[in-house]
């Protein structure tokens, strides 16, 4: 384990990030599951890769091990972001950055020319983040995570552009 350790360290800077499929479910259930108080379920994961045709999620990883994923959704001009995570023996190396990075990216090469989000009023990690990455607090959601009734803070980030190729 010290030694898988000593590789995600050297190449946690340059992970892959490609499109999340249903065969990564299981590394990306066990994120989930050690990333929010109520993650999401396998279904809802299987139908948002099949079902949903707005969604769009990624997964970063370093050698074959996926090490964290984003998704969001895109609706004409706006991506709203549904979910975002590391895994936590990862966490603090930049790889969250990246996936949100990816998906902002993938988002105006989509046509979007905003992004939103939810973030929980207590996750200052994850909000230092998005304001890293241009988002501001737009309004609050009062008691919107149903498990603990938690406000949710609705952030945006306007005027996403494609990366020039």
């Amino acid at each position: 384990m010290r030694e898988l350790t000593r590789i995600y360290r050297q190449a946690a800077d340059k992970p892959a990030i490609r499109r999340m499929r249903p065969e990564d479910l299981d590394e990306v259930m066990a994120i989930e599951e050690a990333s929010f108080p109520t993650p999401w379920s396998r279904a809802a994961y299987r139908r948002e890769l099949g079902d949903n045709a707005y969604a769009h999620y990624l997964v970063a990883c370093i050698g074959e091990a996926i090490v964290g994923y984003g998704g969001m959704w895109v609706v004409l001009d706006e991506a709203h972001i549904t979910t975002l995570a590391v895994a936590p023996a990862m966490r603090g190396r930049g790889l969250g950055s990246r996936v949100l990075g990816a998906l902002i990216e993938l988002a105006a090469g989509l046509g979007a020319t905003r992004a939103t989000l939810e973030v929980r009023r207590s996750n200052l990690v994850a909000q230092r983040l998005y304001v890293r990455h241009g988002f501001v607090v737009r309004g609050v959601r009062r008691k919107y995570y149903t498990d603990t009734g938690e406000d949710a803070l609705i952030m945006e980030k306007e005027a996403i552009r494609p990366v020039p190729t």
